[in-house]
């Protein structure tokens, strides 16, 4: 399982782009997330999927609200990564109203979670297999905080925690 002081799995990460431009087409784009997290600090977190009762009430909104207090403490970007496909996490964005604030990642196929070890099997409920809840501070690449919940719990991964964290620095 991913810890503190790894550097994230090689890959990409899908982001539904909404408007033209910076090299990026209307739709899916894919993006290398060696290259998306170079020289930058991100706060991430996962969350089981998008449209579910936690996420959409408190994980996602959580972030929304504290961006601007995000990046004040020096984080450059924030992403939402789900084991969702790329329509769906533009849609989710859309509705949580995340644009300019939080990227929605979509790790489609699970291929990030995986080589996080950060997986959640959700197939009893009928989800297959999902993102484990959790946040971190990336730096460069390397990850600086990890906080991983307990199955069910929504307690360390939570916007004021990843806010304490950045401005600790």
């Amino acid at each position: 399982m991913l810890k503190v002081g790894d550097k994230l799995p090689s890959g990409s990460l899908q982001e539904f782009i909404e408007v033209e431009g910076n090299g990026c087409s209307i739709g899916p784009n894919s993006f290398d997330i060696a290259k998306a997290t170079a020289g930058k600090t991100i706060a991430i977190f996962a969350l089981p999927g998008a449209y579910t009762p936690t996420c959409s009430a408190k994980h996602v909104p959580g972030y929304v609200q504290k961006a601007d207090e995000l990046k004040a403490a020096g984080v450059d970007e924030i992403w939402c990564v789900s084991v969702n496909d790329a329509f769906v996490m533009g849609a989710w964005g859309r509705d949580q109203k995340t644009g300019g604030k939080v990227r929605m990642m979509a790790d489609g196929s699970a291929d990030f979670t995986k080589a996080t070890g950060l997986t959640l099997d959700l197939t009893a409920r009928g989800m297959g297999l999902r993102s484990n809840r959790y946040s971190m501070l990336v730096k460069d690449g390397v990850v600086k905080t990890l906080n991983v919940e307990a199955p069910g719990k929504f307690e360390v991964s939570d916007a004021d925690t990843m806010l304490a964290q950045a401005k600790a620095g």
